[in-house]
């Protein structure tokens, strides 16, 4: 588990004119805590340790130590609000977490061994990854970075589910905890498409559209 630490100060002067000036102001990044039996906190977060976090991908699947006036306290990242069309954090969202309680979180999913992979390498297939990111449930104590799937000897035509992922101890995978239904596609290696093949084989259904109306 990654260790990340920032630091924080309780936010008194509210409002979005309030957020505003915190942001002009370029130092800090307006933010909440909440979750727990301890009711919502507004607090600002010192910018640049926030910002140069944030670019780490474990950042958002860790449990961060969060100094808010000299006390800390554990949270996850629950959202990010972004400038529309600025490389800007307009505010965050923090949840208070309990070592005794499990936390719900979406980590992010790494594919290895592509480079050896029979499907690809020797069969001359594609990757196609139809999930970036799987929504787990555990301890804190026992969250993960990331979940890792190796294809190595994954072979042409194979699709992988969630239930072919190997996790940690004390993880659980949410979607398979709904039952056997929600045991989704996370990648396949398929034959490539050829754009020519697929171009004759629409010309050729126009022919035949053509001949039986005439």
């Amino acid at each position: 588990m990654s260790d990340f630490t920032l630091n924080a100060s309780v936010r008194n002067d509210l409002g979005k004119g309030a957020s505003r000036r915190l942001r002009r102001e370029n130092l800090q990044v307006p933010a909440i805590i909440y979750g727990g039996e301890q009711a919502p906190q507004p607090i600002s977060v010192e910018k640049a340790a926030f910002y140069k976090a944030i670019e780490d991908e474990t950042f958002f699947s860790s449990v961060l130590n969060l100094v808010v006036d000299g006390k800390k306290q554990q949270v996850v990242v629950r959202d990010l609000q972004r400038h529309p069309y600025k490389p800007l954090v307009t505010h965050a969202d923090f949840l208070r977490v309990d070592a005794t309680h499990e936390i719900t979180i979406r980590v992010p999913l790494h594919v290895v061994g592509e480079e050896k992979s029979k499907g690809i390498k020797d069969e001359g297939g594609e990757l196609h990854i139809l999930s970036n990111e799987i929504e787990i449930s555990c301890l804190p104590k026992d969250l993960p970075d990331f979940l890792e799937v190796d294809i190595a000897e994954v072979t042409l035509g194979t699709t992988l589910h969630l239930s072919d992922l190997k996790v940690p101890a004390g993880v659980t995978l949410v979607e398979l905890s709904h039952g056997a239904d929600h045991d989704n596609a996370v990648l396949t290696i398929s034959k490539p498409k050829v754009r020519g093949e697929d171009a004759e084989g629409e010309e050729g259904e126009g022919e035949e559209g053509e001949g039986a109306a005439e």
